[in-house]
């Protein structure tokens, strides 16, 4: 009798172990057209443990973005110059707002108090004076990387609950629908032209399929942005 061939399990290597940790810390994308600061801020924010990626413009960046639009595991930012051709800090903020909303730490060396008002106005979570302190660079990171983190969060609870939404019938998303703007079943019986207890059963579905318990929960569902079928769309 053949005896059943045992799967090996591939070995965990180093590189594996310190790939995972990058991935746990957070990821910056680091965008200056000046080659030497570039390769600087690499090797200083690589020896903290951080993963990174690095581009000589925004536009590289965009472009790449573009090409290999796969997700990295955990919190993202971006450290970036201001003052660069065709694409500035200011116009990166503004893209970034559009795509995504990564957060952005801008950083400058010859910046005036306008230019730094317009920045954070903008939305970047924070401006750094060249030449800066490690310590400076990394507390930004750190604040970036938390509002990143918080931002998938929600980013997955509304994909989340979008999708229970998706699941409903027809008949149970228009009678949560009206319940959710405070009508009765009694009232939505009326108003559908069906029986009461078919409301409520129709109800009771809809509330176990959205995981949700009683009418304050049902408050907060914003029904406009997803109709029963539809298939939610992951954005971050």
């Amino acid at each position: 009798m053949n005896k059943p061939k045992l799967r090996t399990r591939t070995p965990v290597t180093i590189a594996d172990v310190r790939l995972a940790e990058r991935c746990k810390r957070g990821k910056v994308i680091v965008i200056d057209d000046d080659s030497e600061i570039l390769l600087a801020l690499i090797s200083l924010i690589e020896m903290e443990g951080y993963a990174c990626e690095s581009y000589a413009s925004a536009g590289a960046y965009f472009e790449a973005a573009l090409h290999h639009s796969r997700n990295f595991p955990g919190p993202v930012c971006i450290l970036s110059d201001v003052k660069m051709p065709k694409i500035d800090g200011l116009e990166l903020q503004r893209r970034l707002s559009e795509v995504g909303d990564i957060p952005l730490i801008l950083m400058s060396g010859n910046s005036g108090a306008v230019e730094t008002i317009s920045a954070f106005r903008a939305g970047v979570v924070d401006f750094l004076l060249k030449p800066f302190e490690a310590d400076l660079l990394f507390g930004a990171i750190g604040k970036a990387l938390t509002f990143s983190l918080q931002r998938q969060e929600s980013g997955e609870l509304a994909i989340d609950m979008a999708e229970r939404i998706a699941s409903l019938t027809p008949r149970e998303y228009e009678i949560i629908r009206l319940a959710s703007q405070g009508m009765f079943n009694r009232d939505i019986a009326a108003h559908l032209g069906i029986a009461l207890r078919t409301v409520k059963l129709h109800r009771q579905r809809a509330m176990d399929k959205l995981g949700m318990e009683g009418l304050i929960d049902l408050g907060r569902l914003d029904f406009s942005k997803l109709a029963p079928g539809q298939r939610a769309k992951h954005i971050w």
